[in-house]
């Protein structure tokens, strides 16, 4: 069986993204190594050990491809991950009163409810809840 262990996510700073998806999102620190002249190998996960095997990568986006690629997608308004959330509204006022930016608030989207919000380091993230 094949199993997804850790996706990354291109930031445009690492040690500002480590804080606002632990301290705003709520992930935990999973991996946070010093690889020298200023490099971090930074992962966070869903808490509380849900799903223990899933990490989320916090990658430097400023190289020549991951840069046009995060910035067009962003230009765009496409989100570069997708969260699932038990109560959408719930999180997007807690989100809100944490000072969140949000491009839309949760609307029906075929079959989820989803938001999109900046997570201030160059990216768009979608939640979703299952309608129903």
């Amino acid at each position: 069986m094949i199993k997804v262990a850790m996706t990354g996510v291109f930031v445009d700073d690492v040690a500002k993204a480590h804080v606002f998806y632990t301290d705003v999102l709520g992930f935990e620190t999973r991996t946070d190594l010093d690889l020298g002249g200023g490099t971090r190998f930074v992962t966070v996960g869903a808490p509380d050990g849900a799903q223990p095997d899933l990490q989320l990568l916090l990658e430097p986006g400023d190289s020549p491809i991951a840069e046009p690629y995060r910035l067009a997608l962003y230009a765009a308004g496409i989100p570069c991950i997708v969260f699932s959330v038990d109560d959408i509204r719930a999180e997007y006022d807690r989100l809100l009163g944490l000072g969140v930016r949000f491009t839309h608030a949760p609307q029906e989207q075929g079959p989820v409810i989803a938001a999109v919000f900046d997570d201030t380091v160059g990216n768009l993230v979608q939640l979703t809840q299952p309608k129903g």
